[in-house]
């Protein structure tokens, strides 16, 4: 096991993966910028060191000053979190460079999925389902045309680098086409430095279906089950649950068998998950996140499995906790990503949190680094917390995250809140009967107000 981890992140990741160190009897160092540093995992860590101003590319972005923070402290192994360096290919060959553990995937794998091309013809040659489109980034806008026209419009010019809905445009009719390929372009080229693009099918009411994947390195892996994450603004998930809604136990075991014996294909190290579109009974890959999630809690809660835990465990060539055959699904959970942003306009909304209270009882977790007083910042994201309910069944669950979110209570800013106490008294939602363009529908149409 490792002697020493770096956290090399901020916010609740940051505290999360302390508390599985902590569980783990591993010391730790906290890293953090002048913004952070009166955060709650610089309070409660063994070390803490600063490594530069807020904006995060002087900071959290900084290699240097993370090997630095490593090499003071003694720490041979970082956590990366998710976010900031946690898919830098480089950043995990630098840390082995110097002797240094990364607590995530091989660099390899990294890279492979992180291009999205790549990853599409890595998941076509392991027997992955995918989108129909592209086999590869486009060259010029005939050929473009030429590709739509063959898998029928709507498509979806996406962005081969990055993520988080950037450079991704929908293109309904060919005339159409060619603006949306500029200004996929454009705005891949801004975020990410590449402005290489490809096309897939524009599906038209999916849901976005995922696969949690946990391997060790050697050719053993299993899968945790899914999580539905469908209700999303400009493609950043809200509300995520497990198990799916539009799932039944043939299907949920057909794609997650397809997925593990992939992982197994790779060799994959660590957590992971595989995201797919589900439309019609049909599952399409859209990519593959080589970290640990935002999400992750929904998969503990119906599994008992401690994700962050198992990560650290067989990044230091531990074995799998279970077998597949051992993995078993129990109840249902569901997940809130509670911001400091306007529920209706969604504007950020920093700010010192002037009373805060956690709801709590049987079921109920809160993920979350804020504490009455503590001052969000505005320099990175908004996030206050995550609220996570377990119940035995999706209605026991859904009454409880009710009576949860009436009693979270984080007054001083404007909090996303009153949005999830809109969204779980939607029938919709009650029904399980939403898709990834729900959510924008139901604020275009004044859902809040209603």
């Amino acid at each position: 096991m490792f002697d020493k981890i770096l956290i090399a992140n901020r916010g609740e990741i940051a505290l999360r993966v302390l508390r599985a160190c902590q569980e783990l009897g591993i010391p730790t160092v906290a890293v953090h910028s002048t913004a952070d540093a009166n955060a709650m995992h610089v309070r409660l860590a063994d070390e803490s060191v600063c490594i530069g101003p807020p904006p995060a590319k002087d900071s959290y972005l900084n290699i240097p000053a993370l090997l630095s923070a490593c090499e003071i402290t003694g720490a041979d192994a970082v956590h990366p979190g998710y976010g900031f360096l946690s898919e830098n290919a480089r950043f995990a060959e630098i840390l082995g460079e110097h002797g240094i553990h990364f607590i995530g995937p091989k660099a390899e794998h990294i890279r492979q999925m992180g291009d999205k091309i790549e990853a599409k013809r890595t998941a076509k040659a392991l027997g992955i389902p995918c989108v129909p489109g592209s086999d590869g980034g486009i060259s010029s806008d005939s050929d473009a045309l030429a590709i739509a026209r063959s898998i029928g419009f709507p498509v979806l010019v996406k962005a081969a680098a990055g993520g988080g809905g950037r450079g991704m445009k929908v293109a309904h009719l060919e005339d159409d086409l060619a603006t949306a390929i500029a200004t996929a372009r454009s705005e891949a080229k801004a975020a990410f430095g590449d402005d290489a693009v490809y096309l897939e099918k524009y599906l038209q009411r999916p849901r976005h279906i995922e696969i949690q994947v946990l391997g060790d390195g050697r050719g053993n892996a299993i899968h945790l089950g899914e999580r539905d994450c469908s209700l999303q603004r400009r493609h950043q998930k809200v509300f995520e649950e497990s198990p799916s809604p539009a799932l039944n136990v043939a299907a949920r075991d057909k794609i997650g068998t397809i997925v593990a014996d992939a992982m197994r294909g790779l060799k994959y190290l660590g957590v992971g998950t595989v995201e797919f579109l589900f439309e019609d009974g049909e599952f399409y890959f859209i990519e593959m996140n080589t970290r640990i999630q935002v999400e992750h809690p929904v998969t503990e809660m119906i599994t008992g499995i401690d994700l962050v835990l198992e990560q650290i465990r067989v990044a230091a060539g531990g074995e799998l906790p279970v077998t597949q055959q051992d993995v078993e699904f129990r109840g249902h959970a569901i997940e809130c990503r509670v911001n400091a942003e306007n529920p209706s306009t969604f504007l950020p909304s920093p700010g010192k949190i002037q009373s805060y209270h956690p709801p709590g009882g049987l079921g109920v977790r809160v993920d979350s680094a804020v504490y009455q007083g503590y001052t969000i910042p505005p320099f990175y994201d908004s996030m206050v917390g995550k609220l996570i309910v377990h119940g035995k069944t999706r209605t026991e669950c859904l009454m409880r995250l009710k009576r949860a979110l009436d009693e979270f209570v984080v007054d001083g800013i404007e909090t996303t809140l009153p949005l999830f106490r809109k969204l779980v008294r939607t029938q919709d939602i009650v029904d399980g009967n939403y898709h990834i363009h729900w959510l924008e529908r139901f604020l275009a149409e004044g859902g809040m107000e209603r």
